[in-house]
């Protein structure tokens, strides 16, 4: 992808850049980090471009479990710890299905992009992600890199 460029490129408050041993990505993404945007998320889309996605930012490490409730579009769902460090990925979200999907304990960010996309990349578990709302001091992957 053309977006894997980009992922040398400084943080950017719209962009989540993720790298793992063998790839780099990085994403344009809209940031949901308030009550109200997280319920809404990627709801009602019908598509959503291949470098794009949507970052759930959260206060504080909690359980995270989504469902796709109204989401019309396929979805991967990659949750990361405080320090940016990808912790689990789930592949492939059903469309308009109401299953919890558990991301775990100690989850502060949650990357949603394209359904099957982390599995063509190669993002998985102990990826390290990169966006101005992981605390650098204790960042996996700093923005100031």
């Amino acid at each position: 992808m053309a977006a894997a460029a980009q992922a040398d490129a400084p943080c950017a408050a719209g962009r989540v850049d993720l790298r793992w041993d063998g790839g780099r990505e990085s994403f344009a993404v809209e940031v949901a980090d308030d009550g109200a945007e997280r319920a809404l998320g990627l709801m009602n889309r019908e598509s959503m471009d291949l470098s794009a996605g949507m970052l759930f930012v959260y206060e504080a490490p909690r359980r995270a479990q989504f469902w796709m409730k109204n989401t019309l579009i396929p979805l991967d769902m990659i949750f990361a710890d405080a320090t940016g460090r990808v912790t689990r990925v789930h592949s492939n979200a059903i469309p308009g299905d109401l299953t919890p999907i558990d991301g775990g304990r100690g989850v502060t960010f949650i990357l949603e992009i394209n359904g099957g996309l982390a599995a063509r990349l190669g993002i998985a578990e102990g990826a390290e992600l990169r966006h101005p709302a992981v605390p650098g001091a204790t960042a996996v992957w700093p923005c100031t890199e």
